[in-house]
């Protein structure tokens, strides 16, 4: 039987912080900054936490997982590689696709937790 000992609190006080190293992105603006708090999932296919973030913007030429995020504070932008953008503040989520290729803005400092599933 599991106990509530397993049950994590998914917050930066409670998760071991980290940050991407800048060359998992094909680019990455001025002044970017980011931390990830990693919960562990059990299954290396599943990645997932908390994350806050500086304004700046980093861009993919393919999305390294599924994701599913929920914005807690803050704005953020996703951009296509054909220009079209839309934005998401507090409150609300949305999946981006494993192989997106575009750009993730962050336009005012902002806090998500996510869940990444590789395929």
């Amino acid at each position: 039987m599991t106990t509530i000992d397993a049950v994590t609190d998914v917050r930066s006080s409670t998760l071991p912080g980290s940050t991407p190293p800048l060359d998992s992105y094909d680019h990455v603006s001025s002044g970017w900054s980011e931390t990830e708090y990693r919960a562990d999932l059990g299954n290396p296919a599943v990645e997932g936490g908390y994350w806050c973030g500086g304004e700046g913007s980093v861009s993919f030429d393919s999305w390294p997982y599924t994701e599913l995020c929920v914005i807690l504070s803050g704005r953020v932008a996703v951009e296509d590689s054909e220009g079209r953008r839309r934005e998401w503040g507090a409150g609300q989520s949305f999946l981006i696709p494993q192989g997106f290729s575009g750009t993730w803005l962050t336009l005012e400092p902002t806090e998500k937790v996510f869940v990444g599933v590789h395929s």
